[in-house]
């Protein structure tokens, strides 16, 4: 309440401009106003910055002797410095980049800041179709100053700079690169093995939160000071504690005003405290986990677990009508056909095998996200689609198997059955346990309603719930089989077995190829061009996969010559084509490709380049915003943009509303779009959100699976 109330105290003088003092929180008294304390001028780095670039602005502050201004979270109490910029149309204002801030102390309060000079540093984005010519640029700076009194401030300030055909260092430059240098860089976890979990709960708005790392740094005086949160906060006061001569223990309370308790925290880990000269920081972005102890002793009356395994499983259940795992879900059906009237025990057993296969799937992929998790890394669902050379080896395995379903050879695996995803006649236990895999890998493009909340809960958790989770999903996706399977009385209506099975099988085949096809447009981001080759290679592995099936299996002559022919294609193919001009293990870079503006087809919706900074420049223009976080390997998301937001009347809307649309592409998972995703307690795409014009107003988050309506209604909700 402390907090607060000099806060409400603070902005009343802001909004009245009045040059009135008040206690301060550091000092107190009661002066009379005086003369401005802190002197502050507009750097810029480039007296010449060409269309497309982007250059450097700075803002100086320069403070009286035992003066000091705030850091973007002021602590106790106290105003973060403020820049409001009016620029023209064709230049863009990034967000405050923030040196490392001092701590003050004093009657009990604290808060974060700075003394005598500094440079707040802001990147200035020059648009490609940007005029040649002289740029006026302005700002309102608007700051509070304390010493024994608090008085807020605000001065206009003025720079230019040329757009030309070459760029051109200003006198400003040396400055302002020395400040950069001093800005915070995010810090790997795995390096300083940092982790962070909730602690004791004080009451049901306020809890403890520890944060511990290692640092050679250790004896020094060392704190984490966190970011400003609009609905928690974190005590600037903190207690240490130092163990195993490099390990550091954070402590701090947090209040929450209102909403979820953060399941993330980004903030500064900060070193040489007592000698700001050689203060140091690094910037954490991390999850806060659940306590292990805590994990196993959950309260009786918390909800959110069994409601999260609820939708976990939910969503299990509905990923079997999603567009990813249709072509696996036809094979089954037809695999029910083979075996419905078969013994009761051989088909209960098919099924349970294929439970185990999407059941150890799952739980392979719960142990690669600890381990992501454990590296420092952002984890994400459907992250292995974002690796090129995964995306490559999927194509094959799914060729393969439907060269396998058009009768091209037949790969038994051992004794006991045929090959993966074949349905024939002998299929045994392998081919049922790798419908199961195969359903799991397909799977993860794809999202489904409650799966959503569901993973952004697991993936912040604990290493155990992970893989309860996990286990849930699991559950759904593989129980309506293994449920099917135990109960033959409901299998008696499927058709009996016959010719008509082989033609049927073949015919599954084309669905395989449909995804392979889909695989093909992704890996084209991946490889661009060169995508031909893989192509090639594929033909010429269809070719030794033939000669393989026709004269080696079926044949009854010469199989000796047969397998050689087939081997010297598949290796020559891999040699000449796969690694040699495909060259699989070099994608392209991912910032080749990129383009301001693009659209889907002509006359599609224009998508800008999402960036948080792009959308509020969008907002003070007074748009209403659209984001689509998407990626070129997400199904639902292909899905969702084909039926229900790149139509005709949804662009009629943009048009007529002048709504601005943003891509952000999550196709390579580039950790800015993970971290944002995060923000929303997600893990994966897709995910929409609509911005109304004000910036203070929460977007709306649209549901996995859209509608023409969901969105119509949406857009015109904030668009007013």
């Amino acid at each position: 309440m402390k907090a607060l109330v000099l806060n409400i105290l603070i902005l009343l003088l802001l909004e009245v401009n009045t040059s009135a003092q008040f206690n301060n929180p550091f000092e107190g008294g009661l002066n009379a106003a005086s003369e401005k304390a802190t002197k502050v001028k507009l750097l810029i780095s480039h007296e010449t910055a060409k269309s497309g670039s982007t250059i450097m602005a700075g803002i100086e502050m320069t403070m009286d002797e035992g003066w000091h201004t705030y850091w973007i979270n002021p602590g106790t109490a106290g105003i973060p410095t403020s820049v409001k910029w009016e620029l023209p149309d064709w230049v863009t204002a990034g967000e405050i980049q923030w040196p490392v801030p001092e701590k003050f102390q004093s009657l009990g309060s604290t808060g974060y800041g700075y003394k005598n000079t500094i440079v707040l540093i802001v990147p200035l984005f020059v648009s490609e179709n940007a005029p040649l010519g002289q740029v006026e640029l302005s700002a309102k700076v608007s700051w509070l100053e304390c010493e024994i009194q608090c008085n807020p401030r605000n001065q206009e300030v003025s720079a230019n700079f040329v757009i030309g055909q070459a760029l051109k260092e200003s006198s400003s430059v040396n400055t302002i690169r020395d400040w950069k240098e001093k800005i915070p860089q995010r810090a790997p976890v795995n390096i300083i093995k940092a982790k962070a979990w909730w602690g004791e709960e004080i009451n049901q708005d306020e809890r403890r939160f520890i944060v511990e790392f290692e640092s050679e740094e250790a004896g020094s005086e060392v704190d984490f000071f966190s970011f400003k949160y609009a609905d928690f906060e974190f005590s600037p006061e903190s207690k240490i504690n130092f163990f195993d001569d490099s390990k550091v223990r954070v402590e701090k309370t947090v209040l929450k005003f209102e909403g979820q308790w953060p399941v993330r925290v980004q903030g500064l880990l900060v070193f040489n405290l007592n000698d700001y000269e050689k203060t140091r920081a690094v910037e954490l972005d991390i999850p806060i986990e659940i306590e292990r102890s805590a994990t196993l002793n959950l309260k009786a009356n918390n909800q959110s677990l069994g409601m999260m395994l609820l939708y976990a499983f939910l969503g299990g259940l509905l990923l079997n009508v999603m567009p990813c795992v249709l072509p696996v879900i036809s094979l089954k059906i037809l695999g029910f056909v083979n075996h419905g009237h078969k013994s009761k025990a051989r088909v209960r057993m098919l099924g349970v095998l294929y439970g185990m296969g999407v059941f150890v799937s799952f739980m392979i992929l719960a142990t690669i996200v600890i381990s992501v998790k454990s590296a420092g890394e952002l984890a994400s669902w459907g992250m292995q689609m974002s690796n090129p050379q995964f995306v490559v080896l999927l194509t094959i395995l799914v060729t393969l198997v439907a060269l396998n379903l058009f009768g091209l050879f037949e790969v038994t695996l051992g004794s006991v059955g045929v090959a993966a995803g074949s349905v024939s006649s002998k299929e045994g236990a392998s081919g049922a346990f790798f419908n199961g895999v195969l359903a799991t890998v397909l799977a993860t493009p794809c999202t489904a309603p409650f799966l959503a909340p569901a993973l952004g809960f697991a993936f912040m958790q604990s290493a155990d719930l992970i893989i309860l989770i996990f286990a849930f999903v699991a559950l759904g996706l593989a129980l309506p089989y293994v449920i099917l399977s135990w109960n033959p009385k409901w299998l008696r209506f499927l058709p009996k077995p016959g010719p008509w099975m082989e033609k049927f099988k073949i015919s599954m085949g084309f669905p395989m190829m449909g995804t392979v096809i889909w695989l093909f447009m992704l890996n084209y981001e991946y490889y661009g061009d060169r995508i031909l080759w893989l192509g090639i290679f594929l033909i010429i592995l269809s070719m030794s996969l033939w000669v393989f099936g026709e004269f080696f299996q079926r044949g009854t002559k010469r199989k000796g010559l047969a397998l050689g022919i087939a081997g010297l294609l598949g290796i020559g193919g891999f040699i000449f084509g796969l690694e040699g001009q495909f060259q699989w293990r070099k994608p392209i870079d991912s910032n080749s490709k990129s383009v301001d503006v693009v659209q889907d087809f002509p006359g599609g919706i224009q998508w800008h380049n999402w960036s948080p900074s792009a959308v509020i420049a969008a907002q003070k223009n007074g748009q209403t915003v659209l984001v689509d976080f998407t990626a070129k390997w997400c199904m639902t998301c292909i899905a969702n943009k084909k039926t229900s937001i790149d139509i005709s009347s949804v662009r009629s809307l943009i048009a007529e509303k002048n709504i601005k649309a943003f891509r952000a592409d999550f196709t390579r998972r580039p950790d800015h779009i993970t971290r944002e995703l995060a923000k929303w307690n997600r893990v994966g795409v897709p995910l929409v959100l609509v911005f109304s014009a004000d910036i203070n107003k929460k977007p709306q988050i649209l549901p996995e699976v859209l509608t023409p309506s969901i969105v119509l209604e949406a857009l015109n909700k904030s668009a007013g």
